[in-house]
């Protein structure tokens, strides 16, 4: 099914049209449509047009206004203020917009068929570590600008870049051949799955036991030294010992991803061992091209805005002096494979804020040697830390960084309590309360992230994120679970709209907002910028809040038409919900 246009790009056409009509001269003028308290929508761009034409403004406005024929859409356009147009819609266009909406599966959000190609960096873990805090807005900021660019028709690419390459490999490995046992697993049954907590477990006693040894015997380090060499140049048998560390690590990461209710598959990680082949070429490319130069040995990119506290030039590093290549030379050539052999036209980072100035180098660089341009841009959604509820960094009572294990399964029991106390009144079953507990609290967590906006940091508290009050995923999952038991009380009754019937001062606003998803959406998309679907979505279950109260669905019972057109906003209600959720990666039970 083709899109519904919406209410203000309908009205934004009748606008148009008298412009046209009035103002010839003028018939290109964007009437700069909003939204307004004062009445449905303000038109406020004919201030602009007079100036332009040095003509009076309500003079303008009220020749345009006299253009516009009678229609079905605009109930009434007033000149006010200085030449402002406050306009009011028809019930009946409201209804009849929604109608259109909720008979397609796609809520009227447009799909673009040509949309390019768009390769997403996100949740990128490091092997042989234990996933933390600051490892969670990544995850969860780009799992869902996945969902919303896909649910656009952008052909998304997942990259999981993880650090599965470096130094302190050599010492894993050499420690490993000397101590071949330490990665057994203790499991009997040895065809067993094996957990992520084991897994996690074996890599943290060994990564100790090898730091403790490397920093403690001088023999063994000139030995784990040699091991990096032997790493970088192929060796089989430490490769092979290398892959296990790999391994071992996604059985971990794999478990944290599915406590976050997230999709990992093993062709969208691409760590940093992946570029290797690429290096030099990448390298030699920049040297040849003049874009990096060689100074005081190592291969660098200077940059006239890029300063140290001295004053002096800060170079992008491609390659250190002693021939070893640093994170400029990874993410240069996962650019070069992600634009020529990926074909991408959007390259999209969610990286911390931290790491600002290095992508902006990294991004230049790129530009300068063609590989970005006109055609593919590079962004990176930058995001701030999590804090504490003391507003410092997340850290337990021992100043330890937080496992990202620890602090999911808190927040599904803190969830699952909450669930539990409400369960007896909808009749949950046990395993339907453990289910809901861990939807709760997962969607908990990720909500409290995704409706901050990215850039800004965010405090960890998890009391208010599962309260049923304010502005929580809790808060917009009761309302999908409550739309949904309407639907069992409602009988014989079905959703039907009645584009005849007056509606009520909370069915409009409830209504006209309906309406806004697929713009919402469609910003969201342009701008990554998921936190203000979030934003929608409290409001579309703060507006339903008010309708619910005001508008009677059930009981009092109101007469049949009034009935099933209130059933039919609570269903695309229930619907648009559902949806917006989704894409935020949050699950909507049926009851709670």
């Amino acid at each position: 099914m083709a899109s519904v246009p919406s209410l203000a790009s309908t009205v934004q056409q009748r606008l148009a049209d008298g412009l046209s009509a009035a103002l010839p001269e003028a018939a290109s003028a964007d009437p700069l449509l909003r939204r307004s308290d004062r009445a449905d929508f303000q038109a406020n761009g004919i201030l602009a047009l007079a100036k332009q034409l040095k003509g009076n403004p309500r003079e303008l406005a009220t020749r345009v206004v006299d253009a516009i024929p009678a229609n079905d859409v605009l109930k009434e356009i007033e000149v006010s203020g200085p030449g402002f147009l406050n306009i009011t819609v028809t019930d009946s266009a409201i209804v009849e917009t929604l109608a259109a909406r909720a008979a397609d599966a796609r809520l009227g959000v447009p799909f673009n068929e040509s949309a390019g190609t768009t390769v997403i960096d996100y949740a990128q873990p490091n092997v042989a570590k234990e996933m933390h805090v600051g490892h969670l807005r990544s995850a969860v900021i780009g799992a869902a600008m996945v969902e919303i660019l896909e649910f656009t028709g952008e052909s998304v690419v997942r990259r999981h870049h993880i650090g599965d390459w470096g130094t302190q490999f050599g010492m894993l490995i050499q420690y490993l051949i000397e101590h071949p046992h330490e990665l057994d697993h203790k499991a009997e049954d040895k065809g067993a799955d094996v957990s992520g907590e084991e897994a996690m477990s074996n890599l943290n006693r060994l990564y100790k036991a090898s730091r403790t040894l490397f920093d403690a015997d001088e023999e063994f380090k000139t030995r784990a030294r040699a091991r990096v060499v032997d790493l970088q140049a192929g060796e089989p048998e430490t490769l092979a010992l290398w892959q296990r560390f790999v391994d071992e690590s996604k059985i971990y990461f794999y478990s944290v991803f599915e406590k976050l209710d997230m999709d990992i598959d093993d062709p969208d990680i691409v760590g940093e061992s992946g570029y290797n082949d690429m290096l030099a070429e990448t390298c030699r490319i920049l040297e040849e091209s003049g874009v990096a130069v060689r100074s005081e040995g190592a291969l660098c990119v200077f940059f006239d805005d890029v300063k140290g506290p001295d004053g002096n030039p800060t170079p992008l590093i491609v390659q250190k002096s002693d021939g070893g290549f640093g994170y400029a030379a990874t993410d240069l050539s996962a650019i070069r494979d992600r634009v020529q052999n990926l074909k991408a036209s959007s390259l999209l980072y969610v990286v911390d804020a931290r790491q600002s100035l290095h992508f902006k180098m990294v991004f230049e660089t790129a530009r300068r040697a063609g590989w970005l341009n006109d055609d593919v841009k590079a962004v990176q959604l930058a995001f701030g830390t999590v804090l504490g509820k003391d507003g410092k960094p997340f850290k337990t009572r021992e100043g330890e960084t937080v496992r990202l294990v620890d602090l999911l399964d808190e927040a599904v029991d803190r969830a699952t309590a909450v669930v539990r106390e409400k369960a007896e009144k909808v009749g949950l079953s046990e395993s339907e309360i453990v289910e809901n507990g861990r939807y709760v609290g997962i969607g908990a967590v990720k909500y409290a992230d995704l409706s901050t906006s990215a850039a800004r940091d965010y405090k960890f508290d998890l009391d208010q994120m599962v309260s049923l009050n304010g502005d929580t995923s809790v808060y917009l999952q009761y309302a999908y679970a409550r739309i949904r038991s309407i639907f069992g009380k409602a009988g014989d009754r079905t959703p039907l709209a009645h584009p005849e019937l007056e509606l009520a001062p909370a069915e409009r606003a409830l209504g006209l907002h309906l309406d806004q998803f697929g713009e919402v959406i469609a910003e969201t998309a342009s701008e990554y910028a998921p936190h203000k679907l979030a934003a929608y979505l409290y409001q579309l279950a703060s507006l339903y809040t008010t309708f619910y109260d005001q508008c009677p669905v059930i009981k009092p019972e109101p007469a049949q038409e009034v009935a099933e057109n209130r059933l039919f906003l609570c269903d695309l209600t229930a619907r648009t919900l559902h949806q917006g959720m989704a894409l935020l990666g949050i699950r909507t039970p049926e009851r709670l």
